[in-house]
């Protein structure tokens, strides 16, 4: 294993000048692996959560399908779906608030793999041309190494993602509850249908206003001291 040199020193954009021991090499890819296995594992959350909620979520439409065919979407089906589908809409409910969360300990360890990456070039400044990912901890270049981002992201990102995907069925939940309810209230197809419409919209609505609230005020991680040169820190 190479030794570094403890001569090397950080650029004036990068920081304080720093010095090197001779264990450092080896305590920074520690933590680097360190924060490798901590991602892979907000990931596998993310994705069983995910996978929690779909198979829930189908489960509740098999159910349905099995009492409306037995009561022939009499009361009895009305009263199960209202029963069901508020806890199907709960779950989702929890699964995006725990898939922001994830997000947000996702971006802190991509931001700690920035300033190791920082400091490998430190320490080996040739190797710079190599590195795909950036090596700067603020906002733009974490978000550069987590989504490997060369554009702007498309407008439609918040629905790609998982909590937007996550958000609009659920929302399709809330409305399809709400519709059942006004067919149990003989509003007719047309209410029945506007009801619906109307509480998806407004489930949208709290999910897009939920979300706006936690990118602007819940801190995502630690203030960055290997800003970019053309970004201030």
């Amino acid at each position: 294993m190479l030794e570094p040199d403890a001569t090397v020193h950080v650029s004036p954009h990068e920081g304080n000048p720093t010095r090197f021991g001779p264990d450092a090499l080896q305590i920074l890819m520690t933590e680097h692996w360190s924060l490798l296995a901590a991602r892979n594992l907000v990931y596998t959350e993310a994705m069983s959560r995910t996978s929690i909620f779909v198979a829930a979520l189908s489960g509740a439409v098999v159910a349905l399908a099995l009492v409306a065919q037995a009561d022939d979407f009499g009361s009895g089906f009305v009263t199960f779906a209202l029963v069901l589908l508020p806890v199907v809409y709960f779950l989702g409910v929890a699964t995006i608030a725990r898939l922001a969360q994830v997000n947000r300990e996702n971006r802190l360890w991509v931001q700690g793999m920035n300033r190791i990456r920082n400091a490998y070039l430190q320490l080996a400044p040739e190797v710079e041309p190599y590195f795909v990912t950036s090596h700067y901890d603020d906002e733009e270049s974490i978000l550069k190494s987590s989504l490997a981002a060369q554009n702007p992201l498309s407008r439609m990102q918040p629905f790609i993602s998982a909590p937007g995907v996550i958000a609009v069925i659920d929302s399709v939940v809330a409305g399809a509850t709400a519709a059942i309810a006004a067919v149990g209230l003989d509003l007719g197809v047309v209410g029945a249908v506007s009801v619906g419409a109307a509480v998806f919209l407004l489930s949208m609505i709290f999910f897009a206003s939920w979300a706006r609230g936690q990118i602007g005020g819940v801190p995502t991680g630690l203030d960055p001291i290997f800003p970019a040169p053309d970004r201030p820190s």
